[in-house]
């Protein structure tokens, strides 16, 4: 066995269980110990031609099938653990009927396919499974500002923003990976499916007696696609909530995980995620609201679209020029912008969270930061630190040289973006936009490696770029994506790496299939979303809310910001005299709390101080998530991550991350079956006049909130603001 130092930490970590037995050569955090194994097999094989091939099968069919359901609400992301399902089947029929030659001096059958070919293959799949966030550029240059530039430009876009996180991910790994407190707890949920279903046993789950946990897996799995069918047809009732959604149950699992499993997030992080939620959607919002704040009565209290004067949907054509620029003199004419309660509110947390970030990040991981800056992989106290000594690492001057290769061709491809089409944006905002996401990759990768939350950085991009380039929607939108994706897909190259950490991946190969993965997955991407436009009528209209779901509520969010800092501006919303500049003190506050709560932490060490830091940064996701959505996430995370982790300890080690895997993957299973058995075939007619009538499928949509209705009425003529 290999001895280290202890792995006590010398700051405060909320995650560390200081109660705990623990073994030696083991991790010192139990929800690491019951998902990984302490021990490695260096000599397994890894970069197969199988896993290659597997891998890249997926890599085009996932990202398809994720971008087909990005644009329905509630949407669901078909994420790897489906990949890891499908995976095990091809592997292992590959390894019986496949002929044991070689080509170029590789073994195309090298045996029983193992552990580490199954995650590099799902590696390759999930690393770009999530709809590229320039695609959202694309379908709001189409469908409010009626731009179509053609595929060159839409391919270019979508590969400057989706690699130029690689390098910056690499470079990062030294404070990302390698310390045994940056748990990442979302890798624990697919570690512990693999270990399933390759029939690892290792001392961190226990040794309870019952099923096993593939048999559990199985069940689960079976009874979460079967039970789908309910909530997502025959029973919707059960799965949609409007408006603030003030309900403490959901029978949806895509509700309830819409904004993450709540199997995987540390308890503390979900108290904090929701007590923010209850004081600032359930609390201060109706507050502003039933006080009429901001005229917010005569809108409805939650809605994605923004509005003018008349209490009507904000019409953008009537503020813009030809060429998609802010016509100021049409805008006096017409109206301002006025956003509906929630919305508003979105935003001013948003603020918070953005210089609440930075200030926690100087109080509490100043410290950490320091320690593993200096502190190479062998000298980690940790045995996945020492296991991985054994691989060659892909050294620092590679990722240097890498990001100024990767750079002289993304950077190019943005380059040509904003200058050969009329996006009126200059190549130096892209510079500065790849300079925010370099200063925020660090702190807000530690608070999601710790906590299972990602800051985003969307709306301080877009405060920044709102006055920088006022009145150029296009421009907004860009600036935005490279400077948020720039830190999102940093994360998710760093999060990989993490598996690749705890799985005992070799580094390098896992390096390329990510680079090479992520080309492959924006390129289908984008030919799933033309197809969808050509293909889906009333995409993205309301005419879809009756039909299938693709009111694309996400390109919803991503249009009223837009129109709120792209065309009109920050300037004429939220400066000193307009409407909304109470909302720019919400970043004083995101600065003064986190000081605040260390101030008494240290006054108070043992206290529950100690665990206070996400009420701002937690609930970003709303809008369009709502108290449907976090509330039953809250419920289910207290009862598997608080009191079933304290009073069955075992029973929870073994089943809790295998449970999580079952529950995502059986209701990604469930939704692709309603959809293309009921609801695509005959343009979505199938029951038109039956089942889709009665009580349980329309009670939800006889409602005020449902119909967007504001409180107030205006008469005809009449305006406010």
């Amino acid at each position: 066995s290999i001895h280290h130092a202890s792995s006590v930490p010398d700051f405060f970590d909320p995650n560390f269980d200081d109660q705990a037995d623990w073994l030696e050569d083991d991790s010192p955090y139990p929800e690491v110990r019951s998902a990984v194994a302490n021990y490695d097999d260096p000599d397994m094989p890894a970069s197969t031609i199988r896993a290659w091939v597997i891998g890249m099968c997926w890599a085009l069919v996932i990202p398809g099938v994720n971008q087909f359901f990005y644009l329905r609400y509630p949407s669901i992301m078909v994420g790897p653990i489906v990949a890891q399902l499908m995976t095990f089947p091809f592997g292992r029929l590959w390894a019986r009927f496949m002929p044991r030659i070689r080509i170029f001096n590789l073994s195309l059958n090298p045996g029983p396919f193992t552990i580490k070919e199954h995650v590099l293959a799902t590696i390759m799949s999930g690393v770009g499974a999530q709809s590229a966030y320039a695609t959202e550029i694309v379908a709001v240059q189409r469908v409010v500002y009626g731009q179509q530039f053609g595929f060159a430009y839409q391919w270019m876009l979508v590969m400057s923003t989706q690699m130029i996180g690689f390098s910056v991910g690499g470079l990062a790994r030294r404070l990302l990976v390698a310390p045994a407190s940056m748990i990442w707890p979302n890798t624990l949920v697919v570690c512990a499916l693999y270990n399933t279903l390759h029939s690892q046993s290792y001392a961190g789950i226990g040794q309870r007696d019952g099923l096993s946990r593939e048999r559990f897996f199985i069940y689960a799995f079976l009874a979460a696609a079967l039970w789908y069918f309910v909530p997502g047809y025959l029973f919707q009732a059960l799965s949609y909530r409007s408006g603030m959604g003030f309900s403490l149950l959901s029978f949806d699992w895509n509700q309830i995980a819409f904004i993450g499993s709540p199997l995987a997030t540390p308890w503390w992080a979900e108290a904090n995620v929701v007590i923010g939620f209850i004081f600032f959607y359930w609390f201060l919002t109706p507050l502003l609201y039933f006080n009429n704040v901001w005229y917010s009565q005569y809108m409805p209290i939650l809605s994605l679209a923004s509005f003018d004067r008349n209490g009507h949907v904000y019409n953008t054509s009537r503020v813009l020029f030809p060429d998609a620029t802010f016509n100021k003199e049409a805008y006096e004419q017409y109206s301002p912008l006025f956003l509906p309660i929630a919305f508003a509110v979105s935003y001013g947390v948003t603020f918070a969270s953005i210089t609440a970030t930075v200030v926690h990040a100087i109080l509490y991981f100043r410290k950490p930061i320091s320690v593993h800056l200096h502190r190479s992989l062998k000298e980690q106290p940790d045995i996945h630190a020492q296991l991985m000594t054994r691989y060659r690492q892909v050294p620092e001057w590679w990722y240097a040289s890498f990001l100024h290769n990767e750079h002289s061709v993304t950077f190019a491809f943005a380059c040509i973006c904003v200058k050969v089409y009329p996006t009126q944006m200059p190549i130096w905002a892209v510079i500065v936009a790849l300079i925010i996401a370099l200063i925020y990759v660090i702190p807000v990768g530690m608070i999601q490696a710790v906590t299972n939350r990602q800051v985003g950085l969307n709306v301080i991009t877009e405060l920044i770029v709102g006055y920088m380039l006022p009145g150029k929607p296009v421009a907004m939108m860009m600036f935005k994506t490279w400077g948020y994706i720039g830190v999102y897909q940093a994360l998710t190259f760093t999060q990989d790496f993490k598996l690749g950490h705890y799985m005992k991946i070799p580094p390098r190969p896992m390096f390329w299939c990510q680079v090479i993965a992520t080309a492959i997955a924006g390129t289908v991407q984008l030919g799933v979303q033309s197809w969808m436009f050509s293909n889906i009528p009333f995409l993205c209209g309301e005419e879809q809310k009756d039909m299938s779901g693709f009111t694309c509520a996400n390109t919803q969010v991503f249009a009223t910001a837009s129109l709120v800092w792209g065309v009109i501006g920050p300037a004429l919303q939220f400066s000193k005299g307009q409407v909304y500049y109470p909302l720019l003190f919400f970043f004083v506050a995101g600065a003064i709390l986190p000081l605040i709560v260390w101030l008494l932490a240290k006054r108070y060490p043992n206290s529950f101080l100690n665990y206070v830091n996400l009420m701002f940064s937690g609930i970003g996701l709303s809008p369009p998530a709502t108290g449907a959505n976090y509330i039953p996430w809250a419920i289910i995370g207290f009862l598997t991550q608080y009191y079933v982790r304290r009073r069955y300890f075992p029973f929870w080690a073994k089943y809790n991350y295998v449970l999580s895997a079952a529950m995502d993957a059986g209701t990604a299973i469930g939704v692709i079956l309603v959809y293309f058995c009921l609801q695509y075939p005959q343009n979505g007619r199938i029951g038109i006049d039956s089942i889709r009538l009665w009580w349980g499928n329309t009670v939800f949509k006889n409602t005020a909130d449902w119909n967007s209705t504001p409180l107030k009425r205006l008469q005809p003529g009449q305006t406010f603001g």
